[in-house]
């Protein structure tokens, strides 16, 4: 079992931003969105995904074994690189083609799909349609509490 860093207002208010966002658009993008979800990535190893975007015509499993379309992870200060490394590989692994990581704290995403770390202010999935745009993303967080002022 691995300790995760969970918890902190930025991390849930993007968690929100994202579910509420998925939630707008999955009838015409046929995808359902679940936060904390258990993926099954090998035999053996287990994961919990921030959010896992799942197509509509997916079995229906309780852990996910099944190649979700997207998985989402939300970074907080304390997390580290090598962590993650360890992490979206396994889901690369699984076969999953699309890994977007976010960093709240500095506004940045990043795409991992191709299994490096490229810099990214939006994502899309052509074979769904999704697209997500963080610029978007943050001004509703933003429009939600209010600015937060300089970060």
């Amino acid at each position: 079992v691995e300790e995760r860093n969970l918890g902190e207002l930025d991390h849930s208010l993007l968690q929100r931003a994202l579910m509420r966002w998925f939630i707008e658009h999955e009838h015409e993008w046929r995808v359902v969105a679940c936060p904390e979800l258990h993926v099954q990535v090998t035999p053996t190893r287990f994961r919990v995904a921030d959010i896992c975007v799942l197509s509509a015509s997916a079995p229906r499993e309780q852990v996910i074994q099944t190649p979700p379309v997207a998985i989402i992870e939300i970074l907080s200060p304390e997390d580290r690189v090598s962590r993650y490394l360890n992490r979206l590989e396994d889901y690369r692994r699984m076969g999953i083609r699309n890994l977007w990581v976010i960093d709240p704290t500095e506004r940045r995403g990043f795409d991992f799909s191709s299994g490096s770390w490229i810099e990214t202010p939006s994502f899309a999935d052509t074979s769904t349609g999704i697209r997500l745009d963080l610029n978007s993303l943050f001004a509703s967080i933003d429009d939600a509490l209010g600015d937060p002022g300089n970060k």
